[in-house]
């Protein structure tokens, strides 16, 4: 098992990527923190992880965006497992809207649930990290962060912010046994996708359906394995750099 003894902690674990990842992370022996904005949803998602893998999980409820509440939830996964050994910040939102339509409390919101929420949760847990000479930190981005896309501004822009956020820790934390690395998923099959329902949501999906040479979506298995082999030791030399599983998208 390519985790075993390491403790992961993952935000928006409740569903699609996170929830996936979650599952996959406990297979391969990782102690899980299952993090989400929904303590149902992040409990339920830990239950099942319990009910059918050797690896325990606890679910905790945390608001991303909220110091105190992220410093208590990496406070309650160290008592309960230990050092944060692994961080996927996943959690994130979705919205889409035409430029003139986007408010500025939709702008900040988007920028503290991805940016934000990724400083605090690294902030809070790279110390332990930096103690142990080893860790992994895996931030989420996504395609719209390298190319942009329609009624999607203000998702690219955060999602580029996180890259640059990735690479600017990889050479900070280098000579730390840190490695930073920040996967961009094309277009996936997932809750979060067919949130925005109707003619504009349908539009961007073609959008993106059209330049997928496959054809076809992802399925949130296939980013929970390029989360996987970025924890595992089998990327100790991988830092940097942002792995896009998309289908052929970027080609």
């Amino acid at each position: 098992m390519r985790l075993s003894g390491k403790t992961a902690l993952i935000t928006g674990a409740g569903s699609g990527l996170g929830q996936a990842t979650a599952q996959l992370f406990a297979q391969e022996g990782a102690r899980v923190v299952v993090a989400d904005i929904s303590q149902r949803r992040a409990q339920a998602v830990a239950a099942e992880i319990n009910d059918t893998n050797a690896s325990p999980a606890i679910g905790i409820q945390v608001d991303v965006t909220q110091r105190q509440a992220v410093n208590a939830l990496v406070d309650q996964a160290k008592s309960a497992y230990g050092p944060i050994r692994i961080l996927v910040n996943n959690a994130g939102i979705a919205q889409i809207k035409d430029l003139l339509d986007i408010t500025p409390e939709d702008w900040q919101r988007m920028i503290d649930v991805h940016m934000k929420g990724t400083f605090l949760c690294t902030r809070a847990v790279i110390e332990d990290m930096i103690a142990a000479q080893w860790g992994r930190v895996i931030n989420t981005a996504s395609v719209a962060g390298m190319t942009g896309g329609p009624q999607n501004a203000h998702y690219a822009a955060a999602k580029a912010a996180i890259i640059g956020f990735t690479r600017s820790l990889a050479l900070e934390y280098a000579r730390s046994g840190i490695t930073v690395n920040a996967v961009a998923p094309g277009l996936i099959e997932m809750p979060m996708v067919k949130q925005g329902t109707g003619p504009a949501a349908e539009k961007v999906v073609d959008f993106f359906i059209r330049r997928i040479p496959m054809r076809q979506m992802g399925t949130p298995g296939d980013i929970a394995a390029a989360h996987l082999y970025l924890a595992s030791d089998d990327a100790a030399y991988v830092t940097g750099q942002v792995l896009s599983p998309n289908g052929g998208y970027l080609v």
